[in-house]
């Protein structure tokens, strides 16, 4: 019986088949790594509300300010999630003997039933969060907004949104990035709302002012955020 011997072209496949094994290994795990990354997972969330409202309008159109529904994002840790009052300051505006004044916008609209619901019971409005972080993390919202942080940093152009989505990963390296080098997200304290303001000269520049004259300085420990 004759021995078998594989053709000469062989030699040459194997270098190609041990480095497409390679190849996938190093590709099966970026696809994991990153797969799993809140860039990939969180970015562009956008979930469906009870009621449909449009940041779009109310604060690119008519210009309110963020703290009148957010009121205790400059005051305390959390940025407050609007109560059914503020929006029937607007929408429902009934008087005393239960008569919708005339100032009252949209107060029959299907769209506002949810509204008109909670106002009734006293239940609240099931909103869903967007920027969710977990529950190891500690953030203050106030000591970002009293230092010059505005909301665009990390929600992105709320004003131009008819549905509010998630901008910026959240990620603990992109908190990290910010607390190294804050300047290029520093400006004037009365502007921190105002999302579509542009700095005069380049942001970078301007923000290096403003940290050297408030001296700010942000941990970048772990106990910062993790405590």
């Amino acid at each position: 019986m004759n021995r078998f011997y594989f053709p000469l072209w062989v030699d040459k496949l194997i270098p190609a088949v041990v480095g497409g094994i390679a190849f996938m290994g190093v590709y099966v795990f970026g696809l994991i790594f990153y797969g799993g990354a809140p860039a990939a997972l969180d970015v562009g969330y956008m979930p469906d509300q009870p009621v449909p409202y449009s940041h779009a309008l109310h604060v690119g159109k008519l210009k309110m300010d963020c703290r009148y529904c957010h009121n205790t994002v400059d005051k305390a840790a959390f940025a407050a999630i609007p109560p059914t009052k503020t929006c029937t300051n607007c929408h429902s505006a009934a008087d005393q003997n239960n008569q919708v004044a005339l100032t009252a916008i949209h107060s029959n609209s299907p769209a506002l039933l949810p509204i008109r619901e909670s106002a009734a019971t006293g239940l609240p409005v099931p909103w869903v969060k967007v920027h969710d972080l977990p529950d190891y993390v500690y953030f203050n919202h106030s000591a970002h907004v009293t230092r010059g942080v505005s909301c665009v940093s990390c929600h992105g152009r709320v004003d131009q949104m008819e549905v509010v989505w998630q901008v910026k990963d959240l990620s603990m390296s992109w908190c990290l990035d910010c607390h190294r080098n804050p300047a290029p997200n520093l400006r004037p304290l009365d502007k921190v709302t105002q999302l579509d303001w542009v700095a005069p000269e380049d942001p970078a520049v301007l923000g290096a002012e403003l940290q050297e004259k408030w001296n700010i300085n942000p941990p970048t420990d772990c106990s910062t955020c993790h405590r």
